[in-house]
């Protein structure tokens, strides 16, 4: 049971590692970055939920991932260059490319009906540090969201050292630390963790020492099983569409074996589950 006056480690500590939805739980009717698709997550035992945010040209922030227009909403218009009017008349299609009654929900409708449900990463916090923490302070959701952006960023970094020092943060980066998070952390933002990105097992970040190394400075690390291209490599290999083809130990247990705090997953159910009968925590 996730405990919000607790830090993300203590909660990961009590809980074991923690799953993240990827964009929600997406199936038959049910589009990905709506509330129906977050609430199945939540029904399946999710602990996090992540979810991507657009800009309209009214300035109105919605849940929705810039540049799948196309592919999830049969638009060739992007929310960014649309009114609020515009986009309030985008529907979603199903996963058989059939137009849904689902609109486009706003980034508050969202937030306020995960408040105090999970912890949240806010995707795509880049695109105007400033009015998205203004959107998570007014919802109250403080203490459950998360933000990120590429450790070499210095831009969104120190936009996020100017607005939000005190959101939890997490730096993406590859193979190794390198001091990241400490230069992060001593320049004044609550670097929290970090997501980890690794094309190969024998790197830095990919060893049970680094995710010990991390806890004992009160520290998370994040990785990534879900696969949205197969030819890009998120955890050398490890990942969603091994363990769903068959092969649980090589796709999801060598990821609890290196000790990772989250893991983002598209197949929210099955991975808790699996974290459940493998008596690992």
């Amino acid at each position: 049971m996730i405990d919000f006056n607790k830090s993300l480690l203590e909660n990961c500590i009590q809980n074991g590692p923690l799953v993240c939805a990827h964009r929600g739980i997406a199936s038959g009717n049910i589009p990905c970055n709506t509330i129906p698709a977050f609430n199945a997550a939540l029904l399946q035992g999710a602990d996090m939920i992540e979810l991507d945010v657009s800009k309209s040209r009214d300035g109105e922030f919605y849940v929705f991932h810039p540049g799948m227009e196309p592919a999830h909403l049969r638009s060739k218009r992007l929310i960014s260059i649309l009114s609020d009017k515009k986009v309030s008349k985008l529907r979603f299609v199903n996963q058989d490319n059939v137009p849904t009654q689902f609109g486009v929900y706003r980034l508050d409708e969202v937030l306020n009906f995960l408040k105090g449900k999970c912890y949240i990463n806010v995707d795509k916090y880049p695109i105007d540090v400033p009015g998205i923490s203004n959107v998570i302070r007014r919802c109250g959701v403080e203490n459950q969201v998360i933000v990120k952006c590429n450790a070499k960023d210095k831009k969104t970094l120190e936009k996020i050292k100017n607005h939000a020092p005190d959101l939890m943060f997490m730096a993406v980066f590859h193979d190794c630390d390198e001091g990241i998070t400490d230069s992060i952390a001593a320049d004044g933002i609550n670097c929290i963790g970090a997501e980890v990105l690794f094309k190969k097992e024998g790197v830095q970040v990919a060893n049970k020492a680094y995710v010990d190394i991390m806890h004992e400075k009160g520290r998370v690390v994040w990785v990534n099983s879900i696969v949205y291209d197969y030819k890009v490599v998120l955890t050398a290999g490890h990942n969603d569409d091994i363990a769903v083809a068959g092969d649980l130990e090589n796709g999801w247990g060598w990821l609890l074996d290196k000790g990772f705090d989250i893991i983002q997953t598209d197949w929210c159910g099955m991975l808790k589950n699996y974290i459940k009968t493998r008596n690992t925590f």
